[in-house]
């Protein structure tokens, strides 16, 4: 099978940071950040011809499209069923819809509103919310007919019951949410937090007694009412409000981004999406304590309530308690509460909550960073536990280890190659590596080699006459041209002719025993350039430019061909491919890709081949796309179960390795998902690895 080569790295910044900045400056604070947005969000539509599709746990009408609201502006999610499978989704606490609707249930948080349309009798079920992040075949033969055949709504999220309400018909929730429709009787299922509230305020008024309802998860109850206000009232209950916030502690920066002037360098959208919630919980407040007054003075100070009325607001973890039978006690008082103290009431409730979020945030930037530092902390110790070994079997050869695996796996090593992944460089966390190890899928065990003679990220690598050949990168403050090789016969690493140009996030791949560097940039420009290197001539040569500028491409050899896929030109995230055939010695364009991408992936499995994540411009991406060159067409996968770009990929034995990367907004992963074809992703358990990014992968 073709050997694959990869190359990963990215312009994490805008075109004017490309060009005006140096890259790396910046690269720890960017790798934990959400990728910088370069456009307006784009609204895609999935058109699916059918109409009487299903389009969740039910056989009903499939959506049209999908808003694709961003995170912080998705407010809800409607799921749907019928009366045959609301049972299960309701008994496993699970909610799905095909996989087509997972470009937005990706986004759902725990904690996030959703809520069940009944297709059946056309009607709405809530208030439920996210009790998992929305991810891909939590329950892989969910709402089978006999549990055998996997099921067709994978995008799925785990639930629990928030609070149990009577159902809205179609007439009551239709004008909530009536810009969703598209149709006389189909509907966009994402929410705006506008339309959430709504909806939550709706149902919530028809909330099921609690002596006739299921237990519910009482802690983040919002329990809503309004009281009638009479015409003299609703000009004085509009006019007053609490004044707007501005969205204050940002600024824009030189390149016309909007970035966080806090000093906490967290990404834009958690700051927006705090705010927003903030907002949120501040106007919730406000307006059950003004409705509970006007309901007061309307009835001329008489208030009378039957039965008991609780009301708990969930304002991260403070409740405020009304209670009904206190209110009848003090029905013979002027006002429940001096309207005119409401607002200091609200500024006292509003710094509490600040001095909490304040303190909850410390505390979980204090766990991640420990959390972080134990897991560096445990891959140096394994490093130095099998340094140690290895030292202590050469000096005596008698001595019994209490880890055979690990023993029978360097043994194994010593007499086959080809049963390894080799990583290369990279990123931790924590340091930039010079560090060259092989991984063992099938032991989970990671053996440490002799270190390049640089500190190497954004590099790219190739092998050449059974040995590695490292070129290119950085290490951290700048670009190199070096280029060395590691000979695993001597375990010995060699310095080889330079490349013509410094450049990093470029591609390699070998082809007709040459070695061919492809693109990558400097920090101030993307280059089209293409080296070859020819052992016998003994220097890198100039060859045929590629067609388009290229930084942050993925590159590989298939059946005596190059290809180069994809990459930021500068200006824009590219779909576009081409093909180097070495007779005709020319690049000629293919088919584009379906998707804008770069620091993306690449390999090659049963002669096609697989482009991988990366980052289209907007947001790290899971999506896979083939391209079989007898077809010479792409066609969409079965995406990743994680959104990631930066990481390391590479086919062996008859499976594709994903290892590590950036996950957006999130620090390095230390996640390994296999594929393989018939059985698509799945998410390993190895972990010896670790945390990396921005390293490469290669099988000898």
């Amino acid at each position: 099978m073709p050997h694959t080569t990869l190359r990963r790295g990215c312009c994490f910044s805008p075109p004017l940071d490309f060009y005006y900045c140096h890259l790396f400056r910046s690269a720890i604070h960017l790798t934990v950040s959400s990728p910088p947005r370069m456009g307006a969000a784009r609204r895609t539509q999935n058109v699916i011809p059918n109409n009487n599709a299903p389009s969740s746990p039910s056989h009903a009408t499939s959506l049209a499209s999908t808003r694709n609201l961003s995170k912080i502006h998705l407010g809800g999610v409607i799921f749907g069923c019928t009366n045959s499978t609301k049972k299960e989704c309701l008994f496993k606490q699970l909610f799905g819809l095909p996989v087509h609707h997972f470009s937005y249930v990706k986004n759902i948080d725990p904690g996030l509103p959703l809520f069940l349309f009944n297709y059946s009798d056309r009607k709405l079920h809530g208030i439920f919310e996210a009790a998992s992040s929305g991810q891909m075949n939590i329950n892989s033969y969910a709402w089978a007919a006999d549990g055998s055949e996997r099921t067709q709504y994978p995008a799925q999220v785990q639930i629990r019951m928030r609070l149990q309400c009577h159902p809205l018909s179609e007439d009551q929730f239709k004008p909530v949410i009536v810009d969703n429709y598209f149709k006389h009787s189909h509907f966009w299922f994402e929410l705006d937090h506008a339309q959430t509230n709504r909806l939550l305020c709706l149902l919530s008024a028809s909330a099921v007694a609690p002596s006739t309802s299921a237990p519910q998860n009482t802690t983040k109850w919002r329990t809503l009412f309004q009281a009638p206000q009479s015409p003299d009232r609703r000009n004085e209950s509009e006019s007053f409000r609490l004044p707007s916030e501005e969205v204050s502690g940002y600024s824009y920066n030189s390149n016309g981004s909007l970035g966080s002037s806090d000093g906490n360098n967290q990404p834009l959208e958690v700051c927006l999406e705090k705010q927003v919630v903030e907002k949120d919980e501040k106007d919730l407040i406000y307006m059950k304590l003004k409705e509970l007054a006007l309901n007061r003075e309307s009835s001329n100070s008489s208030l009378s309530m039957t039965g008991s009325l609780e009301d708990t607001v969930a304002v991260n973890d403070m409740h405020l308690d009304l209670e009904a039978q206190k209110i009848s006690q003090e029905k013979n008082e002027e006002s429940l509460v001096n309207s005119f103290d409401y607002p200091s009431i609200i500024s006292q409730l509003i710094q509490e909550m600040k001095e909490l979020k304040a303190f909850k945030t410390e505390q979980v930037q204090k766990m991640a960073y420990l959390e972080q530092k134990l897991d560096y902390s445990e891959i140096q110790i394994r490093q130095l536990k099998d340094r140690c070994m290895m030292l202590e079997s050469t000096s005596n050869p008698s001595i019994e280890f209490v880890n055979e695996t690990v023993m029978e796996s360097f043994n194994e090593l010593n007499l086959d190659l080809d049963e390894w992944i080799f990583l290369v460089g990279g990123y931790d966390g924590v340091s930039w590596l010079s560090a060259l190890n092989s991984f063992s899928p099938s032991h989970d065990v990671i053996k440490s080699f002799k270190s390049m003679n640089s500190l190497r990220c954004y590099a790219s690598v190739a092998k050449l006459n059974g040995e590695l050949y490292v070129f290119g990168g950085g290490n951290g403050s700048s670009w190199y041209d070096t280029v060395e090789s590691y000979n695993p016969a001597n375990n010995q690493w060699s310095c080889r002719p330079s490349l013509k140009d410094k450049k990093g996030s470029l591609a390699g791949a070998t082809l007709n025993n040459k070695i061919f560097a492809l693109g990558g940039g400097n920090g101030i420009e993307c280059f089209s350039d293409v080296e070859m290197f020819d052992i016998d001539v003994g220097r890198w040569i100039s060859t045929q430019s590629m067609l388009q500028k290229r930084f942050a491409l993925a590159a590989a050899e298939l059946n005596g061909a190059l290809y180069a896929v994809g990459g930021y030109d500068g200006k824009d995230y590219l779909t576009s491919a081409e093909r180097f055939d070495p007779r005709e010695h020319s690049w000629t364009r293919i088919e584009s890709m379906n998707t804008k991408r770069g620091c993306h992936s690449l390999a090659v499995l049963n002669e096609k081949l697989y482009v991988i994540g990366g980052y289209d411009g907007m947001e790290m991406i899971p999506s896979i796309e083939i391209y079989d060159p007898r077809l010479g067409s792409w066609m969409n996968g079965e995406p990743m179960n994680l959104s990631r770009g930066y990481s390391a990929a590479t086919a062996f034995k008859e499976s594709i390795y994903v290892i590590g990367g950036v996950k957006a907004g999130e620090n390095i992963v230390d996640i390994v998902e296999r594929y393989e074809e018939g059985k698509g992703w799945q998410v390993t358990n190895l972990k010896a690895i670790g945390r990396r990014s921005f390293s490469s992968a290669i099988v000898l």
